[in-house]
């Protein structure tokens, strides 16, 4: 195992002159699109692979990114944990810890995790061969968090970002408002259920977590499909109170609750047997108000666990890339943005990214954010 290293920030001391502009042909080299998804030979293993491979490096456990099969996997022992959770211990052949901040030989490169501020556990991935360093972003956020280690940005020579948010019109607001709303609208209609649809790994928690810390100290009811991540969030030390599992029999006696389910559960049946029920969906895509009347929310929260468009912008300039490889999402107009200033980019158009459970596909953004 190679020494450790600090990659971020100002404490990052390697002089910027080092980065050449041959670099883009020796990264084009380092990392290459399989059909699995981004591969990089030198390491032979894949970043965040779309099939089962022999060596995957996991950059989150979200199911577009983390999923089971691989022969071997290396992640942070949080996302290998939510990994366990979600498809059973056996979910590869061998699992390795990766340590943020630790630089790790992994064939011929140099690994190193670092915190994304996705969901907990979530990191990028820097990977390094001679003078020439890229940084995987993975999912990621540059908003405050509670639940997991906030993201740090990697100087690097060439950036691979996500672009979920990437259009202008995508700019988060405070995510301390839109709880204070959840919270006004649940004492203000104390006969009505609150039913918040929000995504079972990482929304779910941090919009528990960001309702303690308004000070809601009722409990806060679950649907089965968002338990077990939950116990494993409390596991690792993240304060979520009391939130048990909503059982059908008592449906009709929880009125003034709030109750956080999958998005897919605020339109079915199940919804409908609380009292009164408030509909609420936690998105960054709730920002798109055509989005939410399709969906039918009444109250639409936009808390994200993406950047917005700035953000994405910010990112990009503190890593001082030379070159910026943008992956799913609104891939075009970060393209453009880093064109306007001098900055190499291109899309790489990879497909099966997304968010996980089915909102929010790329594209339909565009019209979506024209009605916006």
């Amino acid at each position: 195992m190679a020494r450790q290293r600090r990659l971020t920030g100002e404490g990052f001391r390697t002089p910027r002159a080092t980065y050449i502009p041959r670099m883009a042909k020796r990264a084009a080299d380092l990392l290459t699109i399989t059909p699995e998804g981004l591969y990089c030979p030198a390491g032979d293993f894949h970043v965040d692979p779309t099939r089962p491979v022999a060596r995957a490096l996991i950059t989150h456990g979200h199911s577009d990114h983390a999923r089971a099969g691989h022969g071997r996997v290396m992640a942070t022992a949080e996302t290998l944990g939510i990994m366990s959770v979600r498809y059973g211990a056996d979910f590869a052949g061998a699992t390795q810890v990766a340590e943020l901040g630790e630089v790790v030989r992994v064939g011929d490169v140099a690994v190193t995790f670092v915190p994304a501020g996705h969901v907990l556990g979530s990191a990028q991935i820097a990977i390094e061969q001679g003078r020439c360093r890229l940084v995987v972003s993975g999912d990621y956020k540059r908003a405050r968090d509670p639940t997991c280690r906030p993201f740090e940005p990697i100087r690097c020579d060439v950036f691979i970002t996500e672009a979920t948010f990437g259009l202008p019109v995508f700019r988060h607001p405070d995510t301390r408002a839109e709880t204070d709303k959840l919270i006004a609208s649940a004492s203000l209609f104390p006969e009505r259920a609150h039913i918040v649809g929000a995504y079972a790994l990482g929304k779910a928690q941090r919009v528990m977590a960001l309702l303690r810390e308004a000070g809601y100290d009722r409990p806060i009811y679950l649907h089965g499909a968002t338990e077990r991540l939950t116990e494993f969030y409390k596991a690792q030390g993240v304060p979520l109170g009391e939130t048990p599992r909503v059982v059908a029999a008592e449906r009709s006696k929880l009125a003034g609750a709030i109750v956080i389910c999958p998005p897919s559960a605020i339109q079915d049946l199940w919804a409908r047997k609380f009292p009164d029920p408030v509909t609420a969906f936690a998105s960054g895509w709730m920002r798109v108000r055509a989005r939410a009347r399709q969906k039918g929310v009444e109250l639409p929260l936009v808390i994200s666990d993406h950047c917005d468009w700035d953000d994405l912008c910010r990112s990009v300039v503190e890593t001082g890339a030379e070159e910026v490889w943008v992956t799913h999402g609104q891939e075009d107009a970060l393209v453009h943005w880093c064109l306007s200033r001098g900055i190499r980019a291109k899309p790489l158009h990879m497909l099966g990214y997304g968010d996980e459970e089915g909102d929010g596909r790329m594209d339909e953004a565009p019209a979506e954010a024209a009605a916006a």
